[in-house]
């Protein structure tokens, strides 16, 4: 019931290809009846023409096979043109869909599958699928109507023979089922350590640089090797049961053509059979073992397409943990010059009901144009707090307030519209500069990208490169220093004009001198924006206008640099290791 019910939940994406559902299978059929009819003719040949010597009758019968075997080779391959359209139709719809739904779901659902299974659920999965939806056009409906047919053909030519036949129906029906119970679970084990073989090789080729400059490439081969041989084994199970479904059909079948040829020959010589039923008689046994073999096969492909289902469904039935607002609220008419831009009341925040608080009651206001320091030990929960403000995730417990309104009651898209958002990771796409810097505003003018950039301390560089702004960045940025990436990925969130800045840690790269610029920058053009700075470093958090201090997830301070350094001993602590007492209370 189960099963049916997911395959039910696919086969929507099918609603474009009803036409060639219908009519492939129906030409598919055509050819069965074809094929069904030949042996039959083939008895009149022998029992009415080589009998007796007759040649026109032979020329004349063999032009009427010969005219069927080309209708049906001409309906097999108009079959098999429906089956490609709807089968790569179904992939390309269920693909976009999924993908679609992927972008829609929270950093809580994307972190439980994992990049990696995601990768191979959109690819390997889908594909299978595709397969499954053409071999069901053009074998599902042909198969068991040739094994039908050819055995109510032979029990026309001879009933007691074609009890032979049908005696063998349970013994195959025992072996589908013992291969389909042990394959399918086979199949589902598999998938998912294809999913960790992925892992694992994305690790290893992202962090390809890191493994070498520790000269760990021996100890992530070996690990590369266990997880390799995991699939390889659980592959080996899985071609042991299926290797085993052919040769057993084969000799359950070739036992059954054994004793009708032997007790053929009994009607044969007491005259029940003719020369010609008995060959049709074999040509339809062999009809019904080619059948029964492409059975074998159907079953595989489908076993594996079911857990393929399995997987994808679980993608399509995941439902985003942030409930979606379904009104636009822009709260235009908040009066910006005394209202807090963010607040947070009572915000506890943990990543699963097992872990411990990330960040625990955390209440505050920052007024529009402020800047804000965040810093604190590793771990503290900076970062949770920044990922909290355009709900990547919900906050456990409390609500946070962005213009006044609860961030939950917010569109998701009018939301994080109000964000221009650099994170720790500066992530450059293949394209161009100007490709990159137009992913927050498309309609940026080329003026107001050199501005940002010019704020992010970008243009200097850009203008060295001998393309400019059209110079081609490789994938992943790779072809920029991780400072040069990170001034890009600040000047791609400035072009936005956001109402709120959020730099998490996106200096870290950067020389004191051009950190010092940067903020500077942003705080003489971009007077209206409200920034959140995310630091390790003192000096970068220093001169905000507030400052907060984490520490093991809780809020230990919040004030300005000086109020903190006489009442704060945790910034205290940070500030002195890093600066000089001359500095720090400058």
């Amino acid at each position: 019931m189960k099963g049916m019910i997911i395959l039910f939940k696919l086969v929507f994406f099918l609603k474009d290809y009803k036409k060639e559902c219908l009519l492939g299978p129906i030409f598919k059929l055509f050819e069965a009846i074809l094929e069904l009819l030949l042996p039959t003719m083939m008895v009149y040949v022998i029992n009415n023409g080589i009998a007796k010597h007759d040649l026109s009758y032979i020329l004349q019968r063999g032009g009427y096979m010969l005219i069927m075997a080309v209708m049906g080779f001409s309906c097999a391959l108009i079959c098999q043109y429906f089956a490609a359209q709807a089968s790569q139709g179904f992939g390309t719809a269920l693909r976009n869909e999924v993908f679609k739904h992927i972008q829609s779901l929270s950093h809580k659902e994307l972190d439980k599958f994992g990049t990696a299974s995601l990768t191979n659920r959109l690819t390997n999965d889908i594909n299978q699928l595709q397969l499954a939806v053409a071999m069901m056009i053009r074998l599902v409906v042909r198969t068991p109507f040739i094994c039908i047919g050819a055995i109510a053909m032979s029990m026309i030519l001879d009933f007691k023979l074609s009890l032979i036949l049908l005696s063998a129906a349970p013994i195959f029906a025992i072996i589908l089922y013992f291969i389909i119970k042990r394959s399918s679970k086979l199949y589902r084990t598999y998938q998912n350590k294809l999913d960790k073989i992925g892992s694992v090789l994305r690790e290893n080729l992202a962090g390809i640089r890191v493994i070498r400059a520790f000269s760990n490439s021996k100890k992530e081969k070996k690990r590369f090797y266990t997880a390799n041989d995991d699939l390889t084994s659980t592959s080996l199970k899985i071609g042991h049961v299926s290797a085993l479904l052919n040769p057993l059909t084969s000799f359950v079948m070739n036992t059954v053509i054994i004793l009708i040829l032997w007790q053929g020959s009994f009607h044969i010589n007491k005259g029940i059979l003719g020369k010609g039923e008995i060959i049709a008689f074999s040509n339809y046994i062999t009809q019904i073992l080619l059948a029964l073999i492409v059975i074998s096969n159907l079953v595989i492909i489908f076993t594996k397409a079911y857990a393929s289902a399995v997987r994808v469904t679980e993608v399509l039935s995941t439902e985003s943990s942030l409930p979606i607002s379904m009104t636009e609220n822009m709260a235009t008419a908040l009066n910006k010059e005394t209202a807090n831009i963010i607040e947070m009341k009572n915000v506890s925040f943990r990543y699963n009901s097992s872990s411990d608080m990330a960040i625990a009651n955390i209440n505050l206001n920052i007024k529009p144009g402020e800047t804000v320091g965040i810093i604190g030990s590793t771990g503290s929960g900076k970062s949770t707090f920044v990922n909290l403000l355009p709900r990547f995730y919900d906050s456990t417990e409390g609500s946070i307030l962005v213009a006044g309104l609860d961030i939950k009651e917010w569109s998701i898209k009018s939301l994080r519209k109000k964000f221009g958002i650099v994170p720790q990771k500066a992530l450059l796409f293949t394209g161009t500069i100007e490709e990159n810097l137009r992913w927050g505003n498309a309609a940026a003018t080329q003026k107001e990208i050199v501005a940002a950039c010019k704020a992010a301390q970008a243009d200097n560089f850009i203008d060295e490169l001998p393309a400019g702004y059209k110079t081609m960045v490789e994938r992943g940025g790779l072809n920029f220093s991780g400072g040069q990436k990170q001034r890009l990925t600040i000047a791609r969130a400035l072009i936005t004009n956001p109402d709120i800045l959020i730099l998490d840690d996106s200096t870290s790269a950067l020389d004191f001198a051009t950190d010092a610029a940067v903020r500077n920058s942003i705080k003489k053009y971009y007077k209206e924006t409200t920034t959140i700075i995310v630091s390790q470093r003192a000096s970068s958090i220093k001169y905000a206008d507030k400052i907060l201090v984490f520490n093991d997830g809780e809020m230990v301070g919040y004030d300005t640099h000086l109020n903190l350094m006489d009442k704060c001993p945790v910034y205290k602590e940070i500030c002195l290791s890093q600066l000089s007492s001359e500095e720090a209370y400058a």
